[in-house]
């Protein structure tokens, strides 16, 4: 199953994991294992916003630090570009490590680029529990918000795989030392092992692992023999990809596709549609979701075969994010997401076969030069340097200073972790130099 010679990935046994679906089942669950915490908290995410569940989240993080608990928490400066200062000012009072991923720099008063973010979703609490997933640390991913709550996933994980998670994200914080965990640092060397899962931990970042998740993806749709089941956000893969499902449709896997029909983001869906005739001609059956924003990263092939995390399959995600998915081989996990994915095409509108030959023919011109043009950016964008942006809600009270780990190794496996930079308020200190002194003085 696992044969395709581009997938490298390493799978790690005697792992446990638990389906949360939605804002509903996931904040209730990170909520109370961060109020249960005893020594470390590391999390990671695109979007922290100063609402309902952000106001939560922080108040837990404060009660943790409270306690003696060392905590880190990074963020996205593009996702979370309209973080109140105030937000950031209580948690820093609290003692924790507050970091923002590739800020703007002083001149610039915009939001940050969009390219190259920070897009993970990730937690790991005392070496012990990870969540992993496509949910944002805010209120529109809960159902109860309204109607544009977003349908979404993510999963606590038990195991040896925990300690993959904790790596990556201990690689981005300066201070992050297993030394925090006191007596739970034995985990490190021999991780408890609560269940029987083997699981792959696979991140995309735009130095070392460019492709390793969209490499997953085909190692399994290379050798699928009965289904290959997506349920995503933002659909625009590239040709490969596209290859692949056309390859496993006509040999006879039934290959389906759930994606957006009411996006959040408005150019998702002609992205999308741009590649329904080719799908469609070669047997793939595609569905719109219109219950709700569909904010899914989810995927099972045949059945035992599954991933769960952040990546979407587009450009973005694909080509330039740092993303972080699960590969999961366990028949139990797979058919709670394909129950799911089944649950999604019961609220779908399913793209019939002649839906392109009722469109209008300049539609079809459209699409045709949208999609030789867009598979092709990444290559071109990538052309450009990257910059090192910084939040305007940050400049004007805060500095930042250098964030990713001392530990030469991990900087080694995860490069793109020099570009998490530390808050820190500028009455603290008066330039980073002195932060850095102080460091050494510690």
């Amino acid at each position: 199953m696992f044969g395709f010679r581009e997938f490298k990935g390493h799978f790690c046994q005697n792992n446990r994991l638990q389906l949360l679906v939605n804002g509903e089942e996931f904040f209730p669950q990170l909520l109370r294992r961060i109020k249960h915490a005893k020594r470390e908290i590391l999390l990671e995410t695109f979007i922290l916003e100063d609402d309902r569940i952000g106001d939560a989240l922080k108040t837990a993080l404060i009660g943790a630090a409270k306690r003696g608990v060392w905590v880190s928490v990074t963020a996205d400066s593009w996702g979370s570009h309209f973080l109140n200062p105030e937000y950031i000012e209580e948690l820093a009072d609290a003692g924790i490590i507050f970091q923002i991923y590739d800020p703007q720099p002083e001149w610039y008063n915009g939001r940050p680029k969009l390219f190259r973010r920070l897009h993970r979703k990730l937690a790991v609490i005392d070496a012990t529990y990870g969540f992993i997933g496509g949910i944002n640390m805010c209120n529109d991913h809960m159902i109860s918000s309204g109607p544009e709550g977003k349908q979404d996933y993510s999963v606590e994980l038990e195991g040896p795989i925990v300690n993959e998670l904790r790596d990556l994200c201990k690689s981005y914080v300066r201070d992050a030392k297993d030394e925090h965990l006191h007596e739970f640092v034995e985990k490190l060397k021999s991780p408890d092992k609560p269940g029987t899962t083997p699981m792959a931990f696979v991140s995309r970042d735009n130095r070392r692992n460019r492709s390793d998740i969209e490499k997953a993806y085909l190692a399994g749709i290379h050798e699928a023999k009965e289904r290959v089941w997506i349920a995503n956000a933002y659909f625009f893969p590239g040709y490969r990809f596209m290859r692949a499902l056309r390859k496993a449709a006509k040999r006879g896997v039934d290959v389906r596709l759930v994606l957006q029909g009411d996006p959040d983001i408005p150019f998702a869906l002609p992205m999308a549609r741009a590649l329904y005739d080719v799908l469609l001609r070669n047997g793939v059956k595609i569905y719109e979701y219109r219950d709700r924003p569909l904010h899914a990263k989810i995927a099972v092939i045949d059945d035992e075969w599954s991933t769960i995390g952040s990546s979407n399959l587009d450009p973005l995600s694909l080509a330039f994010n740092l993303e972080a998915n699960i590969i999961v081989r366990d028949r139990t996990f797979n058919g709670q997401l394909a129950d799911q994915i089944e649950a999604l095409e019961q609220n779908s509108t399913k793209i019939e076969n002649d839906w392109v030959k009722r469109r209008r023919w300049y539609y079809l011109v459209k699409d045709f030069f949208m999609y030789h043009s867009l598979r092709h950016f990444p290559t071109f964008a990538g052309l450009f340097p990257a910059h090192t942006p910084k939040i305007r809600e940050l400049k004007r009270a805060f500095e930042t200073g250098e964030g990713r780990t001392r530990d030469a190794d991990l900087r080694r496996q995860y490069p793109e972790s020099k570009h998490a930079r530390r808050v820190t308020r500028k009455q603290d200190y008066d330039t980073n130099t002195e932060i850095e002194a102080k460091e050494a003085e510690v």
